[in-house]
């Protein structure tokens, strides 16, 4: 049985479990509710009592999840703006994202 694992997904790492709902980048487009994720690229995997570190993957394991609902971030606001010239730029921008469940860590 597979207590956790270490996961990369988006440059950034998560500690998952069976079971466990999350908020990761969309870096895979158009997934929709119910579809598979599966994310590849895993740093460390704690079984029953051992832990396996990766250098800096550990081979052979992928952690499977399905995606539960697409969603978008907060709008962040990016103003650009040169003095005494009369320049001025405002856009927004809201980042994608997918709240998956981790269903199993395959091992």
């Amino acid at each position: 049985m597979t207590d956790y694992a270490v996961v990369e997904h988006g440059g950034k790492q998560y500690r998952v479990s069976p079971g466990d709902v999350l908020l990761v980048e969309r870096t895979v487009p158009d997934l929709k509710a119910g579809d598979e994720l599966r994310f590849e690229k895993v740093m460390m995997v704690s079984q029953s009592d051992t832990v396996t570190v990766g250098k800096p993957v550990v081979e052979g394991v992928s952690v499977l999840s399905q995606v539960v609902d697409p969603e978008l971030g907060k709008k962040v606001i990016v103003f650009k703006k040169k003095r005494r010239k009369g320049y001025k730029r405002t856009k927004g921008h809201r980042q994608g994202y997918y709240r998956v469940r981790v269903e199993s860590i395959e091992a």
